[in-house]
């Protein structure tokens, strides 16, 4: 396989074709070696349009979502984000080299650990990967940008409340396909904005708030 040239079909036919047309985000998913954060017995599939199982029950993100989030989020320069779902740890990769200063939380300590040694063996031994149940975790302090890389069954306010006042958190919602992609921005103390992106499916996070299943 021609690495360099699978990777630029992906962006132009996969990213790009999906309305992602920032050019930083682009720069990016051409930049971070994708096939290095995939498992060695899937690494011919590491640039398809498909899920890439990652163990655990868990896959990678297509790389279309992969850039859809990176453009909506847009990171800049010494933004702080905080990811849930560490998963493989490209996309925490990518929000990195756009510049920003990285906390990555995986529940699952098996998937943290191929996380962080991918994370190393890339060049990115700056991004923070956490092994902990972000449901009962909360920063030290607010961050410019919440990427959820799981989804939640019910909007959680608890999310929001981990921005600074200009934040941006991308979450994608429901508990089936379609799943509704938002984009929440923190406009004031207690003021926040909200836009409806694209319909998606993401696995769900573990032990994300549901909706009560008491019949009366």
């Amino acid at each position: 396989m021609d690495i360099e040239a699978a990777r630029q079909q992906m962006v132009d036919q996969q990213v790009r074709a999906w309305d992602v047309l920032d050019p930083r985000v682009l720069e990016t998913l051409a930049r971070v070696p994708r096939e290095r954060f995939v498992p060695k017995a899937f690494r011919e599939l590491a640039f398809a349009d498909a899920p890439i199982p990652l163990g655990a029950g868990q896959s990678m993100l297509a790389p279309k979502l992969d850039g859809r989030i990176l453009q909506a989020c847009d990171v800049g320069p010494a933004d702080s984000v905080i990811e849930v779902g560490t998963g493989s740890g490209f996309l925490a990769a990518c929000l990195a080299t756009l510049g920003g200063n990285v906390e990555t939380l995986e529940i699952r300590p098996e998937l943290a650990e191929f996380a962080t040694a991918n994370l190393r063996a890339t060049g990115f031994p700056g991004v923070t990967v956490r092994t902990v149940d972000a449901t009962g975790w909360a920063p030290a302090a607010p961050v410019d940008v919440v990427v959820l890389s799981a989804s939640l069954p019910l909007h959680d306010t608890r999310y929001q409340q981990w921005l600074k006042p200009g934040g941006r958190l991308f979450v994608a919602i429901g508990s089936a396909a379609p799943m509704s992609a938002r984009l929440f921005k923190r406009v004031g103390s207690e003021e926040f904005s909200r836009a409806d992106l694209f319909e998606t499916m993401i696995e769900p996070m573990v032990n994300a708030r549901r909706a009560s299943t008491f019949v009366f």
